[in-house]
């Protein structure tokens, strides 16, 4: 599964354009190399053929010459000596054509800007679909659940290796910090989406993160984490549907183990 990137694709958009631009310096190259080669050569011609023969003649000579096709009429001596000049001027232009182009299309940025492209396509018709924000612990299984219930999960990291080990794992992944620019959660369809789970360890950050996701979904549900309850509240009052505090939950698992209970609020 391929990685929503938010920030390299930008630079592989400009060097996809980069390259378009030179692709297009060498076409124009490439004509007036023609258009030349063609004229020379009804120029130089010395027989009796209308004009437009001859300049048709020069034409197919020219498009043999740039195709190495091979298929040339004859030539007089001085066609063949401007014929030898038109040959290293076009030996040039490849040798420039090849240091101007080979390399840009296979970069990292341009490769991840047509992942970019294939991604908005998937994402595009995404609805009711889970949220998962974080790809570490908590994050990792909620995720897996989901999956296996059937859900196709969103996963939002800004760590390239946990946004990798979540493709590799079959999630849809955007890579980026939704704390940061809340285009990553449009990235990731949150007006669509049914469900938002909040798993950062920093409650200022988780606070941000659900204004953000509230703004762009006044319908979403969105769980999150909290450390404590006065934190928990403050969550709740932001947007969140449902805080769980980590500390309560462990201590209730706990002495539910040995047969204690659940611990009071």
């Amino acid at each position: 599964m391929a990685v929503y990137r938010f920030v390299q694709p930008l630079v592989g958009r400009r060097r996809l354009h980069e390259w378009s631009w030179r692709a297009f310096r060498i076409l124009a190259f490439l004509a007036v190399l023609i258009a030349l080669c063609t004229i020379g050569l009804a120029l130089l011609d010395n027989s009796a053929e209308p004009l437009p023969h001859k300049l048709l003649l020069g034409l197919w000579n020219a498009f043999n010459l740039i195709t190495t096709l091979g298929d040339f009429s004859v030539f007089e001596p001085r066609q063949k000596l401007f014929m030898l000049g038109t040959m290293l001027a076009v030996m040039v232009l490849g040798a420039y054509a090849i240091g101007e182009l080979t390399g840009i299309l296979s970069s990292a940025e341009v490769v991840a800007y047509r992942e970019n492209r294939r991604m908005e396509r998937t994402l595009k018709n995404l609805s009711g679909h889970p949220v998962v924000l974080g790809f570490v612990g908590i994050g990792r299984v909620l995720a897996s659940r989901l999956q296996q219930a059937g859900h196709a999960v969103v996963v939002i990291d800004r760590d390239p290796g946990n946004a990798a080990a979540a493709s590799d794992l079959g999630y849809l992944v955007i890579q980026g910090d939704a704390g940061a620019d809340d285009g990553v959660l449009r990235s990731a369809r949150i007006d669509t989406a049914r469900t938002l789970f909040v798993t950062t360890g920093d409650p200022l950050r988780s606070l941000a993160l659900i204004v953000m996701a509230h703004t762009l979904n006044p319908m979403l549900t969105i769980v999150v984490t909290g450390p404590n309850e006065r934190w928990g509240e403050m969550l709740r009052r932001a947007g969140a549907s449902e805080v769980v505090i980590a500390d309560r939950m462990l201590a209730d698992a706990m002495l539910t183990r040995v047969g204690v209970g659940a611990v009071g609020a």
